[in-house]
């Protein structure tokens, strides 16, 4: 299933998710090093990528809305869709929270807010391996004319439909691993 917001022949949200989840997750390490190390700037650090992994995660997650709105109903892809985004907004709740903790003093944070964020951190693996999920396995955000050797994303999208119009099912070989491993044990047997 294509994604319904893309950005040069790609799934904006895909693209967008990187960002929050790393800065999330580099706080979360740098308020483990800053309890080993008791050095304040780990903390100062770590305050300043939540407010930054907060806003990125407010923005990845309106591409992401609209192409789980774009699910078909009753699909595992919209069960797994839905505890993928309510789980995130979870992480965006827990780390806003741990931030707001942190603001009177960024370079002593209460222990609570070092918890909110190592338990968003946790949380967030979770839901990025459901994000992983639903574009590995269940297709979501895939662009229908997906394989090993299909053209650049930027050719025009009458020379992608070209070979679709006239059922040429040379042009559009199985899509992924799949097609590979039925051609890898081919050549095995």
């Amino acid at each position: 299933m294509e994604s319904r917001v893309k950005v040069l022949g790609h799934a904006l949200h895909q693209m967008l998710v990187v960002f929050p989840l790393g800065l999330l997750t580099v706080a979360a390490i740098f308020h483990v090093i800053y309890l080993i190390s008791r050095v304040p700037i780990w903390t100062q650090s770590a305050y300043y990528m939540i407010a930054a992994g907060v806003i990125g995660g407010l923005a990845a997650a309106v591409p992401g809305w609209l192409d789980w709105w774009a699910i078909p109903r009753n699909t595992r892809a919209k069960r797994v869709g839905l505890t993928h985004g309510v789980g995130n907004v979870l992480v965006l709740i827990l780390f806003a929270l741990s931030w707001l903790l942190q603001r009177p003093s960024p370079a002593a944070p209460p222990t609570e807010a070092i918890v909110l964020a190592l338990v968003g951190v946790v949380l967030a693996a979770g839901t990025a391996w459901l994000g992983g999920e639903l574009v590995a396995r269940l297709g979501v955000g895939i662009d229908d004319g997906a394989h090993l050797d299909a053209p650049s994303s930027l050719s025009s999208p009458s020379a992608r439909g070209s070979a679709r119009a006239t059922g040429d099912r040379r042009a559009y070989p199985a899509r992924g691993y799949a097609g590979v491993e039925r051609r890898v044990s081919g050549l095995a047997h």
